[in-house]
């Protein structure tokens, strides 16, 4: 790639070259995978659905389910009304979901579909049985990216579902942000050493890393239960891990339900962990666990035996905003140099928070948020 890429940097306002994300569909069908019994549903043509479908089932793996609008070239026209209240009919007969989780794609939002009064007619009309749920986001891959899909399809679970009973309870809420299903099994891992009772939302471990068991479960054990989504109303509080797919949710359960949150980075590394384990403590108003201590004193010990070899090693990074901005500070308290900096998601604040961290150690660091691999290449051969 670096033999074919010119070393002048031109400005490219209308077009991407092999972009760093995907569309933001793909994030709504991942964050709706970690709900338990739900079905993610593709208001759109059917390739859309095919294409989230196989783009999740290549990384995990494992088999993704999803349920399509089907749209033809009349719906293009007319609007996907019909098509969504038939598919309500189609899904609970045939698969009886406990959830709905709809996102639009490109083609119904330029249409204009109205999904809430879809959905409300389809109730009305008794194709979504009594006892099911359906949810919806707005999730158009003409803007934003894979990570802001997750985020609003996150969103729209507290939305529709999380609610404050007036009874607050012990527990506090998760919001893991894009990460896999192993790291979401970490995470309750460490809460659990705290003692801390706690709502993952989503959770995709036992979802996408199931074990193989010689049986399909067309709908997996793991996730995230409705109940457990509209007891995070009374919660006493939210951490947020990473600001551009979980912050919008925690923001919300505070508006509507009175949940306060902490915003933290993605706890990647030495310092962004550290801080995660602090609210923890202070939560749980106990000692750190000793077992956490000595993880954290190996994590130093490797640190310090690599430093001869990474210290002053040149890096470039890219990826998703949250991991990229936690990678970047554990560099850079390894000594290493990101000097290359990137993300194709938006956000002025992904470059401002970037330099901030790099602001003694690489004053000159290229970054750029909505940028490409092809614009990574050029820096790198420059």
């Amino acid at each position: 790639m670096l033999d074919s890429t010119p070393s002048t940097v031109a400005d490219r306002v209308a077009l991407k070259i092999n972009p760093a994300k995907t569309c933001q569909p793909v994030g709504a069908v991942y964050a709706a995978l970690g709900v338990h019994g739900c079905l993610p549903h593709s208001h759109g043509s059917q390739g859309c659905c095919a294409y989230h479908r196989s783009h999740l089932t290549r990384h995990f793996k494992e088999p993704v389910m999803a349920s399509t609008s089907s749209f033809t070239e009349g719906s293009s026209v007319f609007g996907g009304m019909a098509n969504l209240t038939q598919a309500f009919s189609t899904i609970f007969e045939m698969y009886d979901p406990d959830i709905v989780a709809v996102h639009t794609t490109c083609l119904s939002e330029v249409i204009g579909d109205d999904i809430p009064t879809i959905i409300s007619k389809a109730r009305e009309e008794g194709r979504i049985p009594e006892g099911k749920v359906v949810v919806h986001c707005n999730t158009p891959s003409f803007v934003g990216s894979h990570v802001t899909g997750f985020s609003a399809m996150v969103k729209g679970f507290v939305k529709y579902l999380s609610e404050s009973s007036g009874t607050p309870s012990t527990a506090i809420n998760i919001l893991p942000g894009w990460v896999e299903p192993s790291d979401m099994t970490e995470i309750k891992r460490l809460v659990a050493a705290f003692g801390l009772p706690m709502t993952m939302l989503p959770d995709t471990s036992s979802v996408l890393d199931a074990p193989a068991t010689g049986e399909h479960a067309f709908f997996p054990k793991g996730g995230t239960t409705l109940p457990e989504i509209k007891a995070m109303g009374d919660a006493r509080a939210t951490l947020s891990l990473g600001t551009w797919a979980s912050l919008d949710a925690a923001t919300l359960l505070e508006t509507t339900c009175g949940v306060p949150f902490q915003d933290l980075d993605l706890p990647i590394g030495l310092a962004a962990t550290d801080r995660f384990i602090e609210s923890l403590r202070g939560l749980a108003g106990v000692e750190v666990p000793a077992q956490i201590e000595d993880e954290r004193g190996r994590l130093v010990d490797v640190i310090s035996d690599m430093h001869q070899y990474l210290s002053g090693r040149k890096v470039a990074i890219y990826g998703d905003p949250d991991h990229v901005i936690a990678l970047t500070e554990f560099c850079r308290d390894m000594d290493m140099l990101p000097v290359h900096v990137l993300t194709g998601s938006v956000g002025n604040a992904f470059e401002t928070r970037i330099k901030d961290i790099l602001a003694d150690s690489v004053p000159d660091a290229n970054v750029k948020a909505q940028g490409d691999l092809f614009l990574l290449h050029q820096w790198i051969k420059n």
